[in-house]
Order: C-alpha cells, then sequence, then structure tokens
C-alpha cells in the first residue's frame, strides 16, 4: 500500500503511540513528591514539561517523507491545512470602488475600496503600470513588528496622510534601505495590491498594542473563529481579488511578504490557486526549531497572527508551505537573524527541497541564508528576489 495512504490510516495508532510516550515519562511519577514551579517565568510562561509535549504531541501526522506519492500527500496535506488554517468560506462579492489615485510617473497609486469579506470592507493601496495590460501582479504582505498605526503603507508609500507617511518612512529607513518594495516592483511593471491585516492601520484602533492581541484573539476564538485564521481567509480574498483585476495577467500572480508577512506570503501561496509563485523573506524555520526557551515566537501576542491550533499534529510549518510545490519560490534568511536559528532554518530549507525534488521542480525552488543579514529585506535582498520573479513571469 501506498506509505501516504498507510500514514493517513494509521493517524489513530499514532494518537496511542503519542500517548504511550507520554505515559513513558510518567512512569516515575508516583510517592509523595509533587512540582512547586511549572511555568520557566511570567514573561514568556514556558511550561517546563515542554520537552515531554514535544515528544508527545507534535506527530506531524501527515507531514513529508521521501517516496510519498507527492500528488497525493499534496491533496491530504492542503484539505488538513485548509481544515485548520481557514475558519470558513467567503465568496461576497468584491464591489471595488478607487476613492483616490496620484499619478507617480511610470505608475497610477490608487486607494481602492473592496468587501474583503463578508464583514470587513477596506481600502487597499493598488499601484498599475502605464500601458496596455495585462500585467503580472504581486500581493505585497507586511510584517508584525510591534508597530500597528501603519500595515499597508509599510510595503507602499501612502499619500495624504503626513503621519503615516511618516511612520512608513521610518520603517522604510529600519528594513527596507529607505526603499518602498511595493513602488520598486511597480516600476519594474508589476500591478501591486498591499493590505492592512486585521489589527494594523485601518483595521486598527489608536492605542492598539502587543498586549491588545491577546483579547483581540481570544474574543476571536469564542466567536468561533481566530486571529490568524482571519488574517489567513483576508489573503486569499486579497489574492483572489487581484487576480480578478482586467489589468493583471492572472498566470503572474505572485505574493511577497517580509516577517510575518512572509508567513503569510507562503501559506497563501500554498492555499491559494490565484498564487502561482512567492517571495518570502525572514519568515522559516521548523516548529520545534522555535519552540525553544528564549524564542521569540514564545512571547505570546504577537504569536496568536500565525498560530493555527493543533497544527503540529499534522503538519510542521516547512510542510504547509510545501503545500505550494511546485509553483516557483524564493526563501530567504538572516544568518543574524535572532528570531530564527539557523539549523531550524536549515532543517525547514531541507523539507522543502525535498517536496520540490519529488515533484521534478527543484530548479523553482530558491532558498538562501545571507550569513551577515539580521531580521530585514535590503535593497540588496529586494533585487536579487525581484530579478529572481522576473525571471519567472518571463519579464523582459
Amino acid at each position: 500500500m501506498n506509505k501516504l495512504i498507510t500514514a493517513v490510516l494509521m493517524t489513530g495508532l499514532f494518537s496511542l503511540t503519542s500517548s504511550a510516550a507520554l505515559a513513558h515519562y510518567n512512569r516515575a511519577a508516583t510517592g509523595p513528591d509533587y512540582v512547586t514551579q511549572e511555568i520557566d517565568s511570567p514573561d514568556n510562561s514556558f511550561p517546563l514539561f515542554y520537552e515531554k509535549l514535544k515528544a508527545a504531541r507534535m506527530p506531524y501526522k501527515l507531514a513529508w517523507q521521501d517516496g510519498y506519492n507527492p500528488q497525493m500527500w499534496h491533496n491530504f496535506a492542503k484539505a488538513k491545512a485548509e481544515e485548520i488554517i481557514l475558519p470558513y468560506r467567503d465568496d461576497t462579492p468584491f464591489n471595488p470602488m478607487v476613492i483616490d489615485q496620484i499619478d507617480r510617473g511610470s505608475y497610477i497609486a490608487q486607494k481602492v475600496v473592496f468587501n474583503i469579506s463578508n464583514e470587513s470592507r477596506v481600502m487597499a493601496l493598488m499601484l498599475t503600470p502605464k500601458g496596455e495590460g495585462p500585467f503580472p501582479a504581486a500581493l505585497f504582505l507586511h510584517d508584525h513588528g510591534s508597530r500597528f498605526d501603519i500595515g499597508k503603507e509599510k510595503f507602499v508609500e501612502t499619500w495624504g496622510d503626513d503621519a503615516r507617511l511618516s511612520s512608513s518612512v521610518e520603517w522604510a529607513h529600519r528594513y527596507f534601505t529607505d526603499r518602498f518594495p511595493g513602488d520598486e516592483l511597480a516600476k519594474r511593471g508589476y500591478v501591486v495590491l498591499s493590505i492592512d491585516a486585521l489589527g494594523w492601520g485601518d483595521r486598527s484602533v489608536s492605542g492598539f498594542r502587543n498586549s491588545s492581541q491577546q483579547a483581540l484573539a481570544s474574543n476571536l476564538f469564542n466567536l468561533g473563529t481566530s486571529f490568524a485564521g482571519i488574517i489567513a481567509l483576508d489573503d486569499l480574498r486579497a489574492a483572489k481579488f487581484l487576480a480578478s483585476r482586467p489589468q493583471v495577467d492572472k498566470s503572474r500572480v505572485a505574493s511577497v511578504g517580509f516577517s510575518m508577512g512572509a508567513f503569510r506570503s507562503w501559506q497563501v501561496a500554498a492555499l491559494s490557486d490565484d498564487i502561482k509563485a512567492s517571495v518570502v523573506d525572514s519568515w522559516m524555520g521548523t516548529m520545534k526549531g522555535l519552540m525553544v526557551p528564549g524564542n521569540n515566537q514564545l512571547k505570546g501576542q504577537s504569536a496568536f497572527t500565525m498560530m493555527h491550533p493543533f497544527m503540529a499534529r499534522y503538519l510542521d510549518y516547512p510542510d504547509v508551505a510545501a503545500i505550494a510545490a511546485p509553483k516557483p519560490m524564493l526563501v530567504f534568511a538572516g544568518g543574524l537573524d535572532p528570531l530564527f536559528p539557523v539549523d531550524s532554518v536549515k532543517d525547514a530549507f531541507s523539507k522543502l527541497h525535498s517536496v520540490w525534488r519529488a515533484n521534478g521542480a527543484e530548479d523553482k525552488l530558491n532558498t538562501k541564508i545571507w550569513p551577515n543579514k539580521g531580521h530585514i529585506f535590503t535593497e540588496d535582498m529586494q533585487e536579487e528576489a525581484f530579478n529572481w520573479l522576473d525571471q519567472q513571469f518571463d519579464m523582459n
């Protein structure tokens, strides 16, 4: 029987095995002794029994293994990822409207309002090259950065709002070598769409801060959805909206993201048929490799934007990203990035290459660790990424 089918049928047995593994750790749990501390600190609040949980409660039952049929695995893995990640389906008509625009020489910048879901009508920044289309396109997905007053403005230069423009110029200086990456890609002939995730920019509130995220996440759980699930669904909807624009060549639509936006970029590439290629900068690693004391992923708050409950039962982060195979994907990491340990990044890269290789498309996967870079997307990284994207989309 095919190894993958066997794995799917054995998920129940894997659960029993996990329980048995946990029981093994507890054999000596007899007598009068008991714990007097079971959390490492009041800040990160990591349980002291985390190694037991990692060994027994993170089985990745549907994780890719060499020898699997790649198409069959893709179907099983995507179905499970959709079940865990997406809170519901949404086919609300977009009903877009342009409310403002300016001329930026080789392209037009617009503020476009559309229904990103049944619940939310949002304003996005869209850049469209002059001339006859259709053009290739890119969905820009912003980072977290604990900076909530701007979202879409982190990637595309805004106008008519001095406060947000000032914030975004500061952000561009800090992370993007004083450039707006969305505008740089528009200059190359791409339609660009940049949106706010829930909690950022127009979709936030004055005074929203890191500690606000826990209440928002908890309330969304109680409302039958999740913080990360809403963001994921909105990204899929934004990809569909972008691909549906008459000026866009729907066979050449990419996702581009930095930091949390990189997580969103490989996630939407995996789940959306509208995304044909993806650029991922500064977010890739294995789940266990990031679940270590002191890692940023353990701080709570921001983790809610990227946390899909029970994912570790079935798939690791690189497994979800690999659902995108054999689409073109570029993944950058910084060798000095304190958020993503290099060993974890290398393990994730190895998994990605294994899946693209099995699909006969390893030439479509570009992974690179920049040894002297931190958590950043500098001009040289942007240029290399955008040159690669031009090649994938046969741009002159």
